[in-house]
């Protein structure tokens, strides 16, 4: 293995690591607080902290498909495409590193919500509900704040990474 491969390896296994760490535990603070509190507002009424089990995927889309259905395809296909995506990380030798972080983020977040498939009945645990005004969220959590994240930077990294266009020549 290439020392840059090494060192990509490296950085995906902290970067999940962390993230799976941090969203895991905030889980279970949430889990813990707000199961007996029911929720928390935010200063300024920001949103509120709220406990919901979320059996489908963002803004509980795929949620009234069948449990055989939501666990083939919430389980066993997003495992099957994260690990794909952990050996692209790892392997792919000409990737921005603005990309690769912002992939690693993203399928941190996504292992995280996965763990709370497998032992959580097929739900993932969110809690974090933002409001400014009429304006508001779903309810979601640290895991999705990061995919978010990191398909951001990976979007970044790709429109700055976009050729640019040849001079028009006037005649």
């Amino acid at each position: 293995m290439t020392k840059s491969r090494k060192r990509r390896l490296a950085v995906l296994f902290l970067v999940l690591a962390a993230t799976v760490g941090c969203d895991q535990t905030a889980k279970h603070i949430a889990r813990t607080n707000l199961s007996q509190s029911g929720s928390i507002n935010l200063p300024g009424g920001f949103g509120e902290l709220r406990l919901m089990e979320n059996p489908g995927s963002f803004l509980s889309l795929g949620a009234a498909l069948s449990p055989s259905l939501r666990r083939a395809v919430f389980t066993m296909g997003v495992g099957i495409g994260l690990f794909s995506l952990v050996v692209w990380l790892v392997f792919r030798a000409r990737l921005s590193w603005l990309s690769f972080l912002g992939f690693a983020l993203a399928t941190a977040g996504g292992a995280s919500n996965l763990i709370d498939r497998v032992t959580r009945a097929g739900n993932v645990t969110d809690f974090i509900f933002v409001q400014v005004g009429a304006l508001h969220t779903g309810v979601f959590n640290v895991a999705d704040s990061l995919i978010t994240l990191g398909l951001t930077m990976v979007a970044v990294a790709l429109w700055n990474e976009r050729p640019s266009p040849a001079p028009s020549v006037e005649v």
